[in-house]
């Protein structure tokens, strides 16, 4: 048998790591595990603050007069802010988390290649993200997350340069981690793993990295150009002086499609190992759902003027129409092969798996109404109404927040050690499943009818639908402190959860919970297929598991914390 590990499971105990502490991650640290950690808390913080000002924003926009903001201006603020937080500051560097502590054990890796680059990265998020809050302090940024000139150049307040200088370093930390990424995986896989031999989410974040390291660049060249604009005089964006404001608008979105899927790409990995291991069947379509991610990196850059198409010559629409289309077929293809493998599959309802499948449901119906918008009558249509809000969330928080959840209820026992309470995590699937759905989809109805975004005064026969997408986006907001109650509670009350509880066979499961500082002792032998549920191999592996640490189901089911004597296994 072709063992995950050189050492007999019955020596994992020897390998036991040290939980991450407090002062780990208020410091600096080169190991992976805790510059992963340190992504995780940072994300999370600011998915507080981006939550908040959310809720914020509904509450406004519960009557149609202005009642909470003391103008138009002040609700501006909420909305540009919110945007970009939540894209710049919590979808991606959670994104960037999992990455960092998941890739190197997946690989059988010791670290990143680049450890002391990989610590520097994360330590540019901090203070970029500290420039961002303190435009409260000089008048924030009023011009959306999108920033388009001229308010972005000549009528914002002095928060708008902050905004970009805070861009700019993250785009710059983005840039450094995917250069890690790309040299880690391409360098650093183990004897007897090849290309094709790679967990699915090794995948994914190589092709998030290829997209970055291709893409940010022109956000950083624009971003460069809007500061000036602004502090030199220039006028690149000022048509009255020979600029082009359409400049921007292709920069920006040359940069910010593809970077849709530099946030929901890592989602698609997490996907992949959550629905495979949950349903203890093999993934169907390894290749293709692989490659498929790298298809989606090439040609996500053929596709960023459909944003433009109010804005666009008649004669460019339908070539970028057709492109718009031709996108969302590798997409597809990994939507049917993850229905595949569920298909007929020994499904465990436990949370991760919950929130996959939510993923699934939810991240269609953004899948679809992305087709619908990409047809260039129905676009013109609905340009800048709530339709495309509803769009966007569909997809990067049906799709990119939930798949981030199934993989914190899939990797935090092997962070921590401990699992996180099941019945908790079904009530926050639950909430945030209803409360989602009944936020984001009537706004496709709003968005019909012809209520436009962006705005906090609008015409009172839309108050019936805002007060409804209101009242549950609020059950949306609460549904997230149940989660960070669990999460924190687990930390002392949680099952421990031994180095396997799911029973995986990829090799982060092939080390202690948490792992070592090395991450593994001895060098980790790879299964040649890492999703081969049901072989002869697996099944022995699962039985010699099982026989030392529980069945998956004790270990689900239960979030009573493990007895004294036991919980050094």
């Amino acid at each position: 048998m072709a063992s995950v590990v050189s050492l007999p499971v019955g020596e994992l105990r020897k390998s036991d790591g040290k939980p991450i502490m407090l002062r780990d991650v208020l410091g600096w640290s080169v190991d992976h595990k805790v510059i992963g950690v340190q992504y995780a808390l940072i994300a999370l913080f600011f998915f507080i603050i981006g939550g908040s000002l959310a809720m914020l924003i509904r509450w406004e926009l519960l009557t149609p007069a202005l009642d909470l903001m003391a103008n138009g201006a002040a609700y501006n603020t909420l909305f540009s802010i919110h945007g970009t937080v939540m894209i710049f500051l919590w979808v991606i560097p959670m994104s960037a988390a999992f990455g960092n502590y998941v890739v190197p054990l997946q690989l059988g890796a010791k670290d990143m290649a680049f450890p002391w680059l990989n610590a520097f990265a994360f330590w540019l998020i901090p203070p970029a993200g500290v420039l961002m809050l303190m435009g409260w302090f000089v008048g924030p940024a009023e011009a959306g997350w999108t920033s388009y000139p001229p308010l972005s150049t000549m009528f914002s307040p002095d928060g708008q340069t902050l905004w970009a200088i805070s861009i700019h370093l993250l785009g710059l930390s983005s840039i450094l981690g995917a250069i890690n990424f790309i040299v880690t995986i391409a360098n650093m896989r183990p004897e007897g793993m090849g290309w094709f031999q790679m967990p699915l989410f090794c995948w994914a974040i190589l092709a998030t990295s290829i997209i970055i390291v291709m893409a940010t660049p022109f956000l950083a060249g624009g971003l460069t150009l809007l500061i000036l604009d602004r502090v030199a005089g220039t006028a690149f964006f000022n048509p009255a002086e020979g600029g082009d404001v359409l400049l921007w608008q292709n920069v920006f979105w040359f940069y910010s499609h593809p970077a849709v899927y530099i946030m929901v790409l890592p989602a698609f990995g997490i996907l992949s190992d959550v629905l495979s291991v949950h349903a203890r069947k093999p993934i169907f379509g390894y290749r293709m759902i692989a490659l498929s991610s790298i298809a989606i990196a090439v040609v996500g850059f053929t596709v960023w003027a459909h944003h433009m198409f109010t804005a666009l010559a008649p004669q460019f629409r339908i070539p970028f129409m057709i492109t718009s289309m031709i996108i969302a077929v590798p997409t597809g293809i990994k939507v049917f092969s993850w229905l595949g493998t569920i298909w007929g599959g020994k499904i465990r309802w436990t949370s991760a798996m919950l929130f996959g499948l939510g993923f699934l449901s939810m991240f269609v119906i953004g899948g679809i109404s992305g087709v619908m918008l990409g047809s260039v009558p129905f676009d013109l249509h609905v340009h800048d109404t709530y339709f495309v809000v509803s769009h966007l969330h569909f997809v990067l928080y049906g799709g990119s927040v939930f798949g981030l959840y199934a993989g914190i209820y899939h990797w935090y026992p092997k962070v921590t050690g401990r699992m996180l309470d099941e019945r908790m995590g079904k009530w926050h699937f639950a909430l945030t499943y209803i409360g989602f759905f009944f936020t984001f989809f009537p706004m496709h109805m709003a968005g019909l009818a012809g209520m436009p975004r962006r705005i906090a005064v609008y015409a009172p026969e839309f108050q019936t639908w805002n007060v409804v997408i209101s009242i549950a986006s609020f059950v949306l907001g609460v549904s997230t402190f149940v989660l960070l109650y669990n999460m924190v509670w687990a930390l002392r009350n949680g099952k421990v959860a031994g180095p396997n509880p799911w029973r995986a066979l990829t090799l982060e499961w092939a080390t202690s919970s948490p792992p070592p500082a090395t991450n593994f002792v001895g060098d980790p032998v790879p299964f040649k297929d890492p999703y081969g549920y049901g072989t002869k191999e697996a099944a022995a592996y699962v039985e010699a598991v099982e026989a030392r640490y529980g069945t998956p189901d004790d270990v689900a089911q239960s979030s009573k914390p493990a007895p004294a004597e036991t919980a050094g296994d």
